[in-house]
């Protein structure tokens, strides 16, 4: 795996010119001890037998089969978190959300919302932008079942708390799915905040306000917009329609001041 092929900034790595941050570079989205992480044995044996065997239909393409690092505008106002990479889509090319159908459900949203440039996401080098958004998930390796436990989310914590204290402008978070909303809880509970997940519930298109609970401040919390995950177990059976999604994108995007 060559790190200058890493999508760092919005698809390309940290050069001079368009491209580049408007502030200074706040932290490596990718340093070497993600891009070589096996604290999860579990995870990283599947990861690449997954890259091994692949599907059919990529036989001939060569599969990331490593951690995914994080992706999107370093100046972002909107933090993204999700559950972990698909097997196939961002195993398979590197960054998140990056050739599947969760991605083209994702991005299409994000696009008609002025957070995307294009509406599409198949590879590292499709020219895909993001402006005010970053997108990070709760484990950086696919899962088995696409479950990883309790244990795994514990581990990789550790670089949830990596892209949360790099991210310096972020004023509000996306949670895709429960995992993702209870991923975020625990980050800041660990920081301070004073609130039980019963007291913070899971619910599509509900507004949390973090900041404005006991210790929210403290522990530096920012109010947390639900969404179900753009999982084709969610797509595909009516529970997430695009109209859902486009509502619950645009509460975040106004909650982090996007508008």
């Amino acid at each position: 795996m060559d790190r200058a092929t890493v999508p760092w900034w919005n698809g390309m790595p940290h050069t001079s010119g368009r491209n580049e941050p408007t502030t200074p570079v706040p932290f490596d989205p990718y340093p070497p001890d993600l891009a070589t992480c096996r604290r999860c044995p579990r995870l990283a044996a599947f990861r690449e037998e997954i890259a091994r065997t692949k599907r059919r239909a990529y036989r001939d393409q060569e599969y990331w089969g490593a951690p995914v690092p994080g992706f999107g505008d370093p100046d972002a106002r909107l933090l993204i978190v999700g559950l972990a990479p698909g097997a196939h889509g961002s195993n398979r090319t590197g960054r998140m959300f990056t050739g599947d159908a969760s991605g083209t459900f994702l991005y299409a949203s994000m696009h008609r919302l002025g957070l995307a440039s294009q509406p599409t996401s198949v590879s590292r080098s499709d020219g895909l932008r993001l402006t005010g958004a970053w997108i990070t998930a709760s484990a950086r390796c696919v899962p088995p079942g696409n479950k990883p436990t309790p244990d795994e989310l514990a581990t990789c914590m550790h670089w949830l708390k990596h892209d949360f204290d790099g991210l310096r402008n972020v004023t509000a978070i996306l949670a895709l799915g429960r995992i993702g909303h209870d991923s975020v809880l625990r980050l800041y509970r660990e920081r301070g905040l004073r609130a039980t997940f019963a007291s913070v519930p899971f619910a599509h298109g509900a507004v949390h306000r973090l900041d404005e609970l006991p210790g929210g401040a403290e522990a530096g919390a920012r109010p947390l917009v639900d969404a179900f995950h753009v999982s084709l177990q969610n797509t595909n059976t009516g529970r997430l329609t695009s109209a859902m999604f486009d509502e619950a994108l645009a509460v975040a995007k106004s909650v982090a001041g996007l508008d």
